[in-house]
């Protein structure tokens, strides 16, 4: 599966893809091997670029590999990407859009700590039902989610 790492303002990230689908995506710090870029994933590469110096971007209409991550993680990860920079929502929010009682929250938490798509599919902008910043799985963990909902205007309250 090719992978090609590429610049950020917040440090190098990698996106892999399969034919026309994205496989997968990194947050630095990340690596990659050195891959001809075909068009649509450059220009994805761009997007991310962009969206990392402020220029928000909206990625659900990328060519996501749902496939290769089952059922309930696809539904949650559709779900999330309704999410809009700006917004946060909790997971028994995600968990209702699904018609899903409270308690699957915590299922809404697994799938998108497994996340392949950090940053495009927003789990950084789900949060605790009681707004506090909960567990990231991406590299820099809480504080990395953080620094995403800053960078997206996100409103954030002390504790």
């Amino acid at each position: 599966m090719p992978t090609a790492a590429f610049p950020t303002p917040l440090g190098t990230c990698s996106i892999s893809w399969q034919d026309d689908m994205l496989t997968g995506f990194q947050l630095p710090p990340a690596s990659g091997e050195a891959a001809a870029i075909p068009p649509w994933v450059a220009n994805v590469i761009t997007r991310v670029q962009r969206h990392l110096t402020g220029e928000l971007q909206d990625f659900s209409d990328l060519p996501y590999a749902f496939e290769s991550v089952g059922d309930f993680a696809g539904q949650v990860y559709r779900a999330t990407l309704q999410v809009k920079a700006g917004a946060t929502c909790s997971y028994g929010e995600i968990a209702q859009k699904l018609g899903q009682p409270p308690a699957v929250s915590r299922a809404v938490g697994t799938a998108l700590g497994a996340n392949p798509w950090p940053l495009l599919v927003p789990c950084h902008r789900v949060v605790a039902g009681d707004g506090k910043m909960t567990g990231f799985s991406g590299p820099g963990g809480v504080k990395t989610k953080l620094r995403l909902l800053a960078l997206e205007g996100a409103q954030l309250f002390a504790e």
